[in-house]
């Protein structure tokens, strides 16, 4: 007698472990559109299949009695979701259905050594991996992130985009508003178009603070996440010079994909969440693949010398932004130790990245290699909140079952399975956005890498530039080029041009003497940005010129974000920029005088200016 079940019926050895494994595994995919039974249970119940039949295979069994096994049942079962590619090639593909079932036949035949292997690599845990208390850990990595952001960048507010700042946001939203006209909220989107006041931007920092408090402590988690991301999208749009860092686009990224991925509920219970979307997931490791592969891709794709020879390290330390004192030391190792360690970060770049999509224990591997290797790059440099931002991503690979074992107890709970109007709302919502940003992604990230851009096509250009003022989509990319070399621009004014003065900067090299120091996650963007004009001319960096027209002007906001102030009581009559090559010094020389650097003067970097 043939049961007459209602849906199709996946009969698979329930005495084997590498079937009950797997037979977990797709539950959980399938839900209720597939009954499992054990063949010990009911392999007479259906007589058209001889019963020792069901020790080699599992077989999907359908209501009018009809069936599939091996492979091609695996294939239709998981076709019930939307897991249809692995079907759509069984049927239309040449050869990969007989490729699908011969390795299916290897895998049946050799059930022992797969047990083993599925173990080894996707671990003991029976059923397919939660992600609510993952999701717990990397809401709170993102609010400390922004929490970060805000506070940093708020605390030299004023002296930056102020209005007696060296960029003011009122002059660019003018200027902008004069070009563009009714346009400009499409295409530079910002509150500030509402009011630009130094005391609206402080508040919008100030309420950026506050609500990543509440984000951390899981108070209105996607709504919070959401002001976050709108008010930080805000002042990228003016800040200009000083906002923009591949981190800045980075946490706009990740923050805007957060916004899906955080419970709807104003203070949702951790145990009855429903659970993270599988696509924001996805979007999310694909997000982290993009910045680790592509750092990797541009060193080797831009041709430069120091990374084919492997040399690129020797000078890394001393010329990177911001140097810390064990960057200092690191620079004293070994070259054979330097060039290996190039080898070891291309490596992890362009390899351990691709592991990052692996089962279970691979999974894991490349999380612990990838955050190692973050906490390295936050002892030698200084990077913003990069490292914190990076290691929240890499918290997204270990799945709960892992987490459970490191936090406390009370953390240690079962989730319950929770469906709700707002869930399945939600959930529809967010497979429309996902899919969209996920397509999205794959062209914006692919085309560049691959396509001239002399050679974009209209519709790519089209999407680009309606995508490119939200920063939800962003290309990444660091040291493509080693800079070899260090040059310093210092500021030097002077009342009658004979004797001169120098501004002290608060974290960039100065003093010979002074040990490089750790300042991240906090970024002095003042000091980051005279890096980076100190690599081409001042004609490239006008903005530099504006600074130090506040300086003339004695700008206090200004010089609250140097050091010290040469001139006290009145700003000077003239002022002028020049520019020394700087080095490390050796051990020998540190020991003998006790200096961290040396130094070259190369000459002037702007002419003496003075107000008019």
């Amino acid at each position: 007698m043939i049961i007459k079940d209602q849906k199709p019926v996946l009969i698979y050895d329930g005495t084997c472990r590498f079937c009950t494994f797997w037979v977990r595994r797709w539950q959980h995919l399938t839900e209720d559109r597939v009954v499992y039974k054990p063949s010990q249970e009911v392999a007479l119940q259906y007589p058209q299949i001889p019963a020792e039949k069901f020790d080699s295979a599992i077989y999907l069994i359908y209501p009018d009695g009809s069936y599939h096994s091996g492979a091609k049942g695996v294939y239709k079962a998981l076709a019930t979701t939307i897991y249809k590619a692995p079907l759509w090639a069984y049927e239309k593909v040449p050869g990969f259905g007989k490729i699908s079932e011969w390795a299916y036949s290897l895998v049946a035949n050799n059930r022992e050594f797969f047990s083993l292997l599925t173990r080894w690599i996707w671990g003991n845990v029976l059923g397919r991996p939660t992600w609510n208390l993952t999701r717990r850990f990397f809401l709170i990595g993102i609010g400390l992130v922004y929490l970060i952001a805000f506070s940093s960048f708020g605390s030299q507010i004023e002296g930056l985009i102020g209005k007696e700042g060296i960029l003011p946001a009122q002059s660019l939203l003018q200027e902008v508003e004069a070009k563009m006209g009714t346009e400009r909220l499409w295409k530079l989107p910002t509150l500030f178009w509402l009011e630009a006041s130094d005391g609206f931007i402080k508040l919008i920092c100030f309420a950026g603070g506050a609500i990543s408090l509440l984000v951390i402590a899981g108070i209105m988690p996607a709504f919070g996440l959401f002001l976050l991301w709108l008010f930080y999208l805000s002042l990228f749009n003016v800040g200009q010079q000083f906002l923009g860092f591949q981190w800045d686009t980075l946490l706009l990224e990740t923050g805007f994909l957060a916004i899906f991925l955080a419970p709807l509920k104003w203070r949702p219970k951790l145990a009855t969440e429903p659970p993270p979307s599988p696509w924001v997931l996805l979007l999310l490791r694909f997000l982290l693949f993009r910045v680790m592969f592509t750092s990797g891709w541009v060193k080797l794709a831009s041709g430069d010398p120091t990374w084919n020879d492997h040399s690129a390290l020797l000078y890394y330390y001393e010329t990177q932004p911001l140097p810390t004192w064990i960057g200092w030391y690191v620079h004293q190792l070994p070259q054979v130790f330097q060039e290996f360690s190039v080898l070891a970060v291309l490596i992890i770049q362009l390899g351990v990245s691709f592991f990052i999509f692996g089962p279970g224990r691979i999974r894991y591997a490349a999380a612990t290699i990838l955050i190692f290797f973050q906490l390295l790059i936050s002892l030698t440099g200084n990077y913003c909140f990069f490292n914190i931002l990076t290691i929240s991503l890499c918290l997204l690979l270990f799945d709960d079952s892992l987490l459970k074992k490191v936090v406390p107890k009370k953390w240690r709970i079962t989730f319950k399975e929770t469906r709700s109007c707002i869930h399945e709302w939600k959930r529809r919502l967010v497979l429309v956005v996902g899919q969209g940003i996920f397509v999205a992604s794959i062209l914006l990230y692919f085309i560049p890498l691959f396509i001239s851009s002399v050679s974009y096509s209209p519709v790519f250009i089209s999407i680009v530039n309606t995508i490119r003022p939200f920063r939800i989509v962003n290309q990444y990319g660091l040291f493509a080029v080693m800079t070899t070399s260090r040059p310093e621009i210092f500021i030097k004014g002077s009342n009658d041009g004979e004797e001169w003065k120098t501004y002290e900067f608060k974290w960039k090299p100065g003093k010979l003497n002074q040990a490089p120091t750790f300042v991240a996650p906090h970024q002095p963007r003042l000091d980051w940005q005279m890096w980076f004009a100190a690599l081409s001319n001042y004609e490239r960096n006008p903005w530099l010129i504006k600074f130090m027209i506040r300086l003339l002007e004695g700008s206090p906001f200004v010089l609250d974000l140097l050091a010290n102030n040469p001139f006290p009581e009145n700003p000077p009559k003239y002022i002028q920029a020049v520019v020394y090559d700087y080095r490390f010094t050796d051990t020998g020389t540190k020991e003998k005088k006790g200096d961290w650097w040396q130094r070259e003067y190369k000459g002037s970097y702007t002419p003496v200016l003075q107000l008019q």
